[in-house]
Formats: structure tokens, sequence, C-alpha cells
């Protein structure tokens, strides 16, 4: 489980309900900062178990970057409404149309960013729609599948959901002595930390879509050709350790797209998160070098 440092909104940005289509989405919505020349809009998608409290490390030096930045809950993340058990509701296909609602509802080419769980859904909104995006960030997430090891820590929590209770699942998490990070950025025992936020986050979460995304965790499928024949210039962006999608992967992925490569020192699986300050760095030298009349 990601840990931002706050839940807070940092300065300057609003905490909204964002209408579109398909529903209303859980937003943090930070715009550019009071003098900065404006250069473009990011949509930020968070991680298995993750939320948008996820980049509120990224707000404000991207706002002086001059880029609004507006990250979202997926459907049935956190504050993000969704069905309570139907699964089916949380397919693949149907988050990423969520996304490209989102897109339409915010009415401006967007830089799209993915972590983990979210870099395959914003990977699946482009190859449905690349039309709202000028550019695509996969930060720490990988190809295909999740790491044998990983998968099997999902699995053990896809089968304490079936049998127990959001709030039951916490309890025995925290009863764990130490807590172990799964491939996702998602830990099955988020230690002894037991701040009400996160656990109001956990318990935010529909059950029924922690399991469809822990299974899509497990099984997606290398769509990197894909990827590769979309007209959008990519962004890989990683920690220098990652048991997820080890960084030799995410290299090799980088390689087959033709995309721009940072590797964020002293960070992990949530460089968002380890080293907000050089991610951000990133992320805006990676955007500055998409043409500015695509995304004003």
């Amino acid at each position: 489980m990601s840990r931002p440092p706050t839940f807070v909104p940092p300065r300057g940005a609003r905490a909204y309900r964002l209408s579109t289509a398909r529903g209303e989405f859980a937003v943090v919505d930070a715009p550019a900062a009071p003098g900065a020349r404006a250069r473009g809009t990011a949509l930020l998608l968070p991680g298995f178990t993750g939320s948008k409290e996820d980049f509120n490390p990224l707000h404000e030096p991207l706002a002086a970057r001059g880029y609004r930045t507006v990250a979202v809950d997926g459907r049935g993340q956190f504050e993000s409404d969704g069905p309570e058990h139907d699964e089916s509701a949380y397919a693949q296909e149907e988050l990423a149309r969520d996304v490209l609602a989102q897109a339409e509802a915010l009415g401006t080419p967007l830089h799209l960013l993915g972590h983990s769980l979210g870099g395959q859904i914003a990977r699946a909104a482009v190859l449905l729609d690349h039309s709202p995006f000028v550019s695509l960030t996969l930060m720490a997430s990988g190809p295909a599948q999740i790491s044998v090891s990983q998968q099997q820590r999902v699995k053990l929590l896809r089968e304490a959901l079936g049998v127990m209770s959001m709030a039951q699942v916490w309890d025995a998490m925290q009863a764990m002595d130490a807590p172990e990070e799964t491939d996702t950025g998602a830990e099955l025992d988020p230690g002894l930390d037991d701040r009400d936020d996160l656990r109001r986050r956990w318990l935010g979460n529909k059950p029924a879509q922690l399991l469809a995304t822990g299974r899509q965790l497990c099984t997606e499928p290398d769509r990197v050709a894909e990827l590769a024949a979309l007209p959008l210039p990519f962004h890989v962006l990683s920690g220098a350790l990652d048991d997820t999608w080890p960084v030799s992967l995410l290299d090799g992925m980088a390689e087959r797209l033709g995309a721009h490569r940072t590797i964020v020192q002293g960070a992990e699986h949530s460089p968002n998160c380890d080293q907000p300050l050089a991610t951000a760095d990133a992320l805006a030298a990676f955007w500055d070098t998409v043409p500015e009349q695509t995304c004003e």
C-alpha cells in the first residue's frame, strides 16, 4: 500500500467530484502555479489499493513547472463510488472507458500517467482511443502480469476478501508482524501504522474492485507491440528497485516502445512518494518535449 505523506490536498489544489458521462469520480485538481506559464494538463491514475492522494507530493513541483495535474480515484477506489459485489463493473475495458470519460470531461488534450495497475488501465484506454492524449507515462508499471511471488501475495488477499469483511482484512493485516509489499505497490500488511486516513482509504475500496483488478494484475497479457504502434510519445519511469516488475523488464519495455526512460535513484515501487521532487522533475522534463500547441 503506497503511503502518501498526507491526505490533505496541497496548497492551491481542489478536491471535488468530476462529473462525466460515466458517473462522478473523486479528484484532486491542482492548477499551474500563479506566474508560471501554463504548459499542459496531466491526468494521474493510481495503483492497486492506492488513491489520488498518492500523487499529493507531485502537485506543487509540477505546478511550479506550469502543469495542471488532476489525480483521480478510479471506479470503486477510495472516494469514487462503484458496485460492492459486481466484479464485471471493474473489467479492464470498463475502467479504460472511465478514463476516456474523465478525459472528455476535462476537455483538453492530456498527458496521461498511470502508476502500477493504473499504468495498465492507462494503456488499455489509449489502445481504445489515443486521441485525447498527447503522451503516456507508465510509472512502475510493466508489460504484462506481475511477478510470480507477487501473484501469490495478491492471491492471498483475494482469498481473504472472499471470506472476510474489509474491516476484518484490515485488522488481520495490522496484526501481521512485518509489512510485505506486493508487486502492485499494495502491501498485504500496511504494517503497524494504523493512521485513520489509511484505514479510511482501505475501507473505501469496493471488494469487487480489488478482486477484479487483482485478477487482472495476475493475468495481464503483453500488449507492448500494440502500444508501440500508436503515434504517442512514451515515458517509462521507475525506481531503482522494483520487485513488482523487475527494473530490467521495464528497461526492455522502454526499448520496445522507443520510450524515454527514467530511473529515479533512491526510489522503489512508488517513486511519486519515495522521491517526489526527482520524479516531478523527470515528468516535467519529458512533458516539456511535447509540442506545446498540442497540449494547450
